[in-house]
Protein backbone atom coordinates (compact mmCIF):
# COMPACT_ATOMS: atom_id res chain seq x y z
CA UNK A 1 0.00 0.00 0.00
CA UNK A 2 2.53 2.33 0.50
CA UNK A 3 4.54 1.65 -2.31
CA UNK A 4 1.15 2.39 -4.55
CA UNK A 5 0.72 5.38 -2.54
CA UNK A 6 4.44 6.86 -3.57
CA UNK A 7 3.64 5.80 -6.70
CA UNK A 8 0.25 7.36 -7.16
CA UNK A 9 1.78 10.90 -6.04
CA UNK A 10 4.70 10.50 -8.40
CA UNK A 11 4.92 13.33 -10.74
CA UNK A 12 6.92 11.41 -13.37
CA UNK A 13 3.80 8.46 -13.70
CA UNK A 14 1.13 9.47 -16.50
CA UNK A 15 -2.83 8.66 -15.32
CA UNK A 16 -2.65 5.57 -17.66
CA UNK A 17 0.53 3.91 -15.97
CA UNK A 18 -1.17 4.92 -12.48
CA UNK A 19 -4.50 3.40 -13.40
CA UNK A 20 -2.51 -0.28 -14.73
CA UNK A 21 -0.58 -0.34 -11.62
CA UNK A 22 -3.14 -0.42 -9.94
CA UNK A 23 -5.14 -2.38 -11.77
CA UNK A 24 -2.52 -4.85 -11.24
CA UNK A 25 -2.18 -4.43 -7.87
CA UNK A 26 -5.73 -4.89 -7.48
CA UNK A 27 -5.78 -8.59 -9.68
CA UNK A 28 -2.41 -9.68 -7.49
CA UNK A 29 -4.57 -8.84 -4.30
CA UNK A 30 -7.68 -11.40 -5.03
CA UNK A 31 -5.46 -14.46 -4.68
CA UNK A 32 -4.30 -13.36 -1.21
CA UNK A 33 -7.74 -12.28 -0.17
CA UNK A 34 -9.12 -15.66 -1.39
CA UNK A 35 -6.49 -17.71 0.27
CA UNK A 36 -7.60 -16.03 3.50
CA UNK A 37 -11.40 -16.09 2.80
CA UNK A 38 -11.06 -20.16 2.25
CA UNK A 39 -8.94 -20.61 5.62
CA UNK A 40 -11.42 -18.66 7.34
CA UNK A 41 -14.03 -20.86 6.01
CA UNK A 42 -12.30 -23.80 6.92
CA UNK A 43 -11.13 -22.87 10.61
CA UNK A 44 -15.04 -21.59 11.29
CA UNK A 45 -16.79 -25.34 10.53
CA UNK A 46 -13.28 -26.69 12.37
CA UNK A 47 -13.60 -25.21 15.42
CA UNK A 48 -16.91 -26.23 15.34
CA UNK A 49 -16.37 -29.69 14.90
CA UNK A 50 -13.14 -30.24 17.74
CA UNK A 51 -15.76 -29.25 19.91
CA UNK A 52 -17.30 -32.32 19.72
CA UNK A 53 -14.11 -34.82 18.60
CA UNK A 54 -10.62 -34.05 20.48
CA UNK A 55 -7.56 -33.56 18.55
CA UNK A 56 -6.36 -37.06 19.78
CA UNK A 57 -8.84 -39.04 18.37
CA UNK A 58 -8.68 -37.41 15.50
CA UNK A 59 -5.05 -37.75 14.25
CA UNK A 60 -3.99 -40.88 15.76
CA UNK A 61 -7.32 -42.96 15.41
CA UNK A 62 -7.31 -45.54 12.63
CA UNK A 63 -10.90 -46.16 12.17
CA UNK A 64 -13.15 -43.19 9.71
CA UNK A 65 -17.26 -43.67 10.53
CA UNK A 66 -18.42 -40.26 10.55
CA UNK A 67 -21.90 -41.78 8.62
CA UNK A 68 -22.75 -44.61 10.80
CA UNK A 69 -23.30 -45.30 14.15
CA UNK A 70 -20.80 -45.97 15.76
CA UNK A 71 -19.25 -42.80 14.34
CA UNK A 72 -15.21 -43.14 14.93
CA UNK A 73 -12.93 -39.92 12.95
CA UNK A 74 -9.59 -41.31 12.79
CA UNK A 75 -8.29 -39.64 9.59
CA UNK A 76 -5.68 -42.31 9.19
CA UNK A 77 -7.55 -44.15 6.77
CA UNK A 78 -8.39 -41.42 4.67
CA UNK A 79 -4.48 -39.75 4.70
CA UNK A 80 -3.16 -43.54 3.98
CA UNK A 81 -5.72 -43.94 0.94
CA UNK A 82 -4.61 -39.80 -0.45
CA UNK A 83 -1.32 -40.72 -0.48
CA UNK A 84 -1.49 -44.16 -1.90
CA UNK A 85 -3.13 -42.66 -5.22
CA UNK A 86 -0.57 -39.61 -4.98
CA UNK A 87 2.84 -42.11 -4.07
CA UNK A 88 1.50 -44.53 -6.70
CA UNK A 89 0.87 -42.01 -9.54
CA UNK A 90 4.01 -40.40 -8.90
CA UNK A 91 5.70 -44.07 -9.79
CA UNK A 92 3.94 -44.18 -12.95
CA UNK A 93 3.96 -40.23 -14.08
CA UNK A 94 8.12 -39.46 -13.17
CA UNK A 95 9.73 -41.40 -15.39
CA UNK A 96 7.09 -41.13 -18.27
CA UNK A 97 7.38 -37.26 -17.46
CA UNK A 98 10.78 -37.19 -17.10
CA UNK A 99 11.82 -38.67 -20.71
CA UNK A 100 8.85 -36.88 -22.62
CA UNK A 101 10.72 -33.56 -20.99
CA UNK A 102 14.27 -34.77 -22.30
CA UNK A 103 12.72 -35.92 -25.41
CA UNK A 104 11.00 -32.31 -26.09
CA UNK A 105 14.00 -30.29 -25.44
CA UNK A 106 16.70 -32.45 -26.58
CA UNK A 107 15.65 -34.60 -29.36
CA UNK A 108 12.85 -33.07 -31.42
CA UNK A 109 12.33 -29.73 -33.06
CA UNK A 110 9.79 -27.99 -35.30
CA UNK A 111 6.39 -29.93 -36.42
CA UNK A 112 7.13 -33.03 -34.41
CA UNK A 113 7.05 -31.20 -31.06
CA UNK A 114 4.32 -28.61 -32.00
CA UNK A 115 2.36 -31.65 -32.54
CA UNK A 116 3.23 -34.11 -29.06
CA UNK A 117 2.98 -30.47 -27.50
CA UNK A 118 -0.04 -30.54 -28.49
CA UNK A 119 -1.04 -34.15 -27.78
CA UNK A 120 -0.15 -33.37 -24.26
CA UNK A 121 -2.19 -29.92 -24.02
CA UNK A 122 -5.19 -32.16 -25.00
CA UNK A 123 -3.87 -34.73 -22.06
CA UNK A 124 -4.09 -32.02 -19.53
CA UNK A 125 -8.01 -30.09 -21.18
CA UNK A 126 -9.93 -33.84 -20.58
CA UNK A 127 -12.42 -33.90 -18.10
CA UNK A 128 -11.18 -35.41 -14.88
CA UNK A 129 -14.75 -37.40 -14.82
CA UNK A 130 -13.56 -39.41 -18.06
CA UNK A 131 -10.93 -40.30 -17.06
CA UNK A 132 -12.53 -42.01 -14.30
CA UNK A 133 -14.80 -43.52 -16.35
CA UNK A 134 -12.20 -44.66 -18.36
CA UNK A 135 -10.83 -46.27 -15.38
CA UNK A 136 -13.47 -47.75 -14.17
CA UNK A 137 -14.64 -49.42 -17.61
CA UNK A 138 -11.15 -49.81 -19.36
CA UNK A 139 -8.04 -49.66 -16.85
CA UNK A 140 -9.86 -52.22 -14.00
CA UNK A 141 -10.99 -54.95 -16.79
CA UNK A 142 -7.74 -54.87 -18.68
CA UNK A 143 -5.39 -55.02 -14.99
CA UNK A 144 -8.16 -57.87 -14.09
CA UNK A 145 -7.05 -60.30 -17.05
CA UNK A 146 -3.39 -60.46 -15.04
CA UNK A 147 -4.89 -60.14 -11.49
CA UNK A 148 -8.53 -62.16 -11.19
CA UNK A 149 -8.79 -61.13 -7.64
CA UNK A 150 -8.45 -57.32 -8.03
CA UNK A 151 -11.58 -55.18 -7.16
CA UNK A 152 -13.48 -53.61 -9.40
CA UNK A 153 -12.87 -50.26 -7.33
CA UNK A 154 -8.99 -50.06 -6.51
CA UNK A 155 -6.60 -48.03 -5.66
CA UNK A 156 -3.95 -49.28 -8.84
CA UNK A 157 -6.25 -48.34 -11.46
CA UNK A 158 -7.32 -44.59 -9.75
CA UNK A 159 -3.25 -44.24 -9.63
CA UNK A 160 -2.78 -45.13 -13.10
CA UNK A 161 -5.21 -42.75 -14.60
CA UNK A 162 -4.21 -39.95 -12.31
CA UNK A 163 -0.55 -40.31 -13.24
CA UNK A 164 -1.98 -39.86 -16.86
CA UNK A 165 -3.15 -36.95 -15.90
CA UNK A 166 -0.34 -35.49 -13.98
CA UNK A 167 2.25 -36.60 -16.77
CA UNK A 168 1.65 -32.82 -18.70
CA UNK A 169 2.23 -31.22 -15.57
CA UNK A 170 5.80 -33.07 -14.74
CA UNK A 171 6.65 -33.18 -18.35
CA UNK A 172 6.07 -29.10 -18.88
CA UNK A 173 7.57 -27.58 -16.17
CA UNK A 174 10.45 -30.20 -16.58
CA UNK A 175 10.77 -29.41 -20.06
CA UNK A 176 11.28 -25.74 -19.09
CA UNK A 177 13.40 -26.68 -16.61
CA UNK A 178 15.47 -28.39 -18.80
CA UNK A 179 15.72 -25.91 -21.82
CA UNK A 180 16.77 -23.09 -19.41
CA UNK A 181 20.10 -25.34 -19.23
CA UNK A 182 22.81 -22.93 -21.51
CA UNK A 183 23.81 -23.91 -24.47
CA UNK A 184 27.07 -23.73 -23.78
CA UNK A 185 27.23 -26.50 -21.23
CA UNK A 186 25.99 -28.92 -24.37
CA UNK A 187 28.34 -27.70 -26.28
CA UNK A 188 31.02 -28.04 -24.36
CA UNK A 189 30.13 -31.93 -23.43
CA UNK A 190 30.05 -32.45 -27.19
CA UNK A 191 33.33 -30.68 -27.64
CA UNK A 192 34.51 -33.43 -25.43
CA UNK A 193 33.04 -36.26 -27.87
CA UNK A 194 30.04 -37.02 -25.63
CA UNK A 195 26.62 -38.41 -27.37
CA UNK A 196 23.24 -36.93 -27.34
CA UNK A 197 22.19 -39.38 -24.73
CA UNK A 198 25.28 -38.64 -22.64
CA UNK A 199 24.27 -35.31 -22.77
CA UNK A 200 21.00 -34.95 -22.07
CA UNK A 201 21.25 -37.71 -19.15
CA UNK A 202 24.60 -36.50 -17.18
CA UNK A 203 24.65 -32.52 -18.03
CA UNK A 204 21.25 -31.40 -18.65
CA UNK A 205 19.53 -33.40 -16.64
CA UNK A 206 21.46 -32.63 -13.25
CA UNK A 207 21.88 -29.15 -14.05
CA UNK A 208 17.65 -28.30 -13.86
CA UNK A 209 17.81 -31.04 -11.17
CA UNK A 210 15.92 -28.03 -9.07
CA UNK A 211 13.31 -27.75 -11.95
CA UNK A 212 12.72 -31.42 -11.93
CA UNK A 213 12.12 -32.17 -8.56
CA UNK A 214 9.87 -29.11 -8.18
CA UNK A 215 7.68 -30.46 -11.19
CA UNK A 216 7.74 -33.52 -9.41
CA UNK A 217 6.41 -32.42 -6.06
CA UNK A 218 4.09 -29.90 -7.92
CA UNK A 219 2.47 -33.07 -9.67
CA UNK A 220 1.95 -35.47 -6.47
CA UNK A 221 0.32 -31.98 -4.88
CA UNK A 222 -2.29 -32.50 -8.01
CA UNK A 223 -2.53 -36.22 -7.37
CA UNK A 224 -3.50 -35.84 -3.66
CA UNK A 225 -6.16 -33.19 -4.97
CA UNK A 226 -7.86 -35.23 -7.43
CA UNK A 227 -11.17 -35.71 -6.73
CA UNK A 228 -13.92 -37.11 -9.34
CA UNK A 229 -11.39 -39.84 -11.56
CA UNK A 230 -10.30 -40.86 -8.18
CA UNK A 231 -13.92 -41.26 -6.72
CA UNK A 232 -14.98 -43.49 -9.73
CA UNK A 233 -12.19 -45.44 -10.00
CA UNK A 234 -10.85 -46.22 -5.72
CA UNK A 235 -14.21 -46.60 -4.53
CA UNK A 236 -15.55 -45.09 -1.54
CA UNK A 237 -14.09 -47.62 1.09
CA UNK A 238 -12.16 -45.92 4.32
CA UNK A 239 -9.16 -48.54 4.48
CA UNK A 240 -5.83 -48.08 6.42
CA UNK A 241 -3.93 -50.36 3.58
CA UNK A 242 -1.08 -50.09 1.72
CA UNK A 243 -2.81 -53.20 -1.00
CA UNK A 244 -3.06 -51.06 -3.99
CA UNK A 245 -5.17 -54.44 -5.16
CA UNK A 246 -7.88 -53.01 -2.30
CA UNK A 247 -10.79 -50.16 -2.51
CA UNK A 248 -9.93 -47.46 -0.92
CA UNK A 249 -11.30 -43.56 -0.20
CA UNK A 250 -9.44 -40.74 -0.36
CA UNK A 251 -9.40 -37.13 1.53
CA UNK A 252 -10.99 -35.38 -1.70
CA UNK A 253 -13.82 -38.63 -2.19
CA UNK A 254 -14.83 -38.22 0.85
CA UNK A 255 -15.74 -34.58 1.04
CA UNK A 256 -17.50 -35.86 -2.17
CA UNK A 257 -19.71 -38.24 -0.51
CA UNK A 258 -20.91 -35.91 2.06
CA UNK A 259 -21.59 -32.91 0.00
CA UNK A 260 -23.99 -34.66 -1.93
CA UNK A 261 -26.62 -32.69 0.14
CA UNK A 262 -27.93 -36.15 2.11
CA UNK A 263 -25.93 -34.24 5.30
CA UNK A 264 -27.59 -31.21 7.18
CA UNK A 265 -25.92 -28.54 7.71
CA UNK A 266 -24.17 -27.96 10.55
CA UNK A 267 -24.04 -31.77 11.99
CA UNK A 268 -21.06 -33.06 12.88
CA UNK A 269 -20.61 -35.25 9.75
CA UNK A 270 -21.17 -31.92 7.63
CA UNK A 271 -18.28 -29.71 10.06
CA UNK A 272 -15.92 -33.31 9.27
CA UNK A 273 -15.28 -32.80 6.09
CA UNK A 274 -14.63 -29.12 6.80
CA UNK A 275 -11.89 -30.76 9.41
CA UNK A 276 -10.58 -33.41 6.22
CA UNK A 277 -10.72 -29.96 3.87
CA UNK A 278 -7.92 -28.20 6.15
CA UNK A 279 -6.05 -31.18 6.55
CA UNK A 280 -5.65 -32.13 2.62
CA UNK A 281 -5.02 -27.60 2.31
CA UNK A 282 -2.25 -28.19 4.91
CA UNK A 283 -0.60 -31.53 3.08
CA UNK A 284 -0.68 -29.56 -0.35
CA UNK A 285 0.42 -26.50 1.03
CA UNK A 286 3.18 -28.04 2.36
CA UNK A 287 3.86 -29.86 -0.65
CA UNK A 288 4.18 -26.52 -2.43
CA UNK A 289 6.21 -24.92 0.37
CA UNK A 290 8.70 -27.08 -0.27
CA UNK A 291 8.61 -27.37 -4.01
CA UNK A 292 10.15 -23.77 -3.21
CA UNK A 293 12.40 -24.71 -0.82
CA UNK A 294 14.32 -27.00 -3.71
CA UNK A 295 14.15 -24.48 -6.10
CA UNK A 296 15.81 -21.96 -4.03
CA UNK A 297 18.15 -24.03 -2.52
CA UNK A 298 19.56 -26.02 -5.40
CA UNK A 299 18.74 -23.99 -8.59
CA UNK A 300 22.33 -23.41 -10.44
CA UNK A 301 22.56 -20.12 -11.34
CA UNK A 302 24.49 -19.44 -14.34
CA UNK A 303 26.37 -16.75 -16.25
Amino acid sequence: MIHLKKSWRSPSRSPAELFSHLVVWLCASISVVTTIGIIAVLCKEVFAFFSHVSLWEFFTGTEWTPLIEPRKFGIWPLISGTLLIGLGASIFAVPIGAITALFLSEYVKGTPRIILKSVLEVLAGIPTVVYGFFAVFFITPQLQKFIPDLDTFNALSAAIVVAMMIIPTISSISQDAFEAVPKYLREAAYGLGARKYQVATTVVFPAALSGFVASVILGFSRAIGETMAVTLAAGATPRLTLNPLQSIQTMTAFIVQVSLGDTPAGTIEYQSIFAVGLVLFLMTLGANLVAQWIVKRFQEKYR
